[in-house]
């Protein structure tokens, strides 16, 4: 009983060393609305991020936001956000990302390949992002496109462009 103690308790340590927590973040949206840019922000990311520049293979990023935090400056676009037309967030209250690989192309900047789930609708997405360790920190910063009728988002709305604009910024402590 006390090896597979020993061995559990090992096992649990060396995972935790690898573990990065989310100590900031910062996501946020534009989409033109009738041609003009609208923006907004998602709050509270929740992250369990395994990154190690030297071992992309044995990387892997998950992460997810409740979808009720959508914030756009104006509460009655907001509402309209978090209703069944959009976000859904009663039926669908998180909004996720999972690693499926990462490349490095140069220096600090990577692609991922991301299973990014809206509304129980899952897309494969490639997120150019960049890895930046400074001391006992590291930030991770990427932007992607994602297409709002992929998942359901919206409908058919035709003063509503198609393409959104995803920027993700995220500090982390090693």
């Amino acid at each position: 009983m006390k090896k597979i103690y020993i061995a559990v308790l090992l096992i649990f340590a060396a995972s935790a060393s690898f573990a990065q927590t989310v100590t900031k973040s910062d996501i946020s949206f534009k989409i033109k609305n009738l041609g003009f840019n609208v923006g907004g922000t998602f709050s509270g990311l929740q992250a369990d991020i395994k990154f190690k520049p030297n071992d992309l293979a044995g990387s892997s990023i998950e992460a997810s936001v409740a979808s009720n935090t959508v914030n756009s400056d104006n509460e009655s676009r907001d509402n309209h956000l978090k209703s069944e037309d959009y976000f859904d967030v009663a039926k669908y209250p998180k909004i996720t990302m999972k690693s499926v690989s990462f490349k490095r192309k140069s220096g600090s900047n990577y692609t991922g390949n991301f299973n990014v789930t809206i509304r129980d609708k899952t897309k494969l997405i490639e997120i150019p992002f960049t890895y930046v360790e400074t001391g006992n920190t590291a930030q991770l910063k990427g932007s992607f496109m994602i297409l709002r009728t992929d998942f359901g988002i919206g409908g058919k709305n035709l003063i509503l462009s198609n393409e959104a604009n995803v920027s993700v910024e995220a500090e982390i402590s090693k």
